[in-house]
């Protein structure tokens, strides 16, 4: 009984981790190659490392790769184009003690990234 109860935990902390990935097209309205520029322009790279943006090899937070596999956002939001766009838009409405700043990104810019950021898989 033990080792069944071992089991289930090991493979409840193995699916943890791993969303089920999200194509930038489930990002409704937006646009990837806009969500580049838009990371450029608001500088996310200055604290984030993300595969093909010139520069953006920040190592305040985490790295954007793969954010599509990931379970969680910010720790709190079930990893979903809605909720990844509402915590670029307004990170401390999520958690108000975070360290990542309200650029003041609008609604469709934050689709737009997020639509980037899903095709990063």
């Amino acid at each position: 009984m033990k080792r069944l109860a071992a089991g289930f935990a090991v493979l409840a902390l193995l699916g943890a981790g791993c969303g089920s990935a999200k194509q930038a097209e489930t990002v409704p309205g937006g646009d990837p190659d806009r969500g580049k520029e838009l990371i450029v322009g608001y500088g996310c790279g200055g604290c984030h490392t993300i595969s093909g943006v010139d520069g953006a090899d920040g190592r305040v937070g985490p790295e954007l790769d793969d954010i599509a596999r990931r379970r969680y956002i910010a720790g709190q939001l079930e990893n979903t184009p809605e909720n990844l766009a509402h915590w670029i838009m307004d990170p401390k409405a999520v958690d108000p003690n975070t360290v990542m700043p309200d650029l003041g990104v609008t609604r469709p810019e934050s689709r737009h990234i997020a639509a980037y950021l899903y095709g990063r898989t």
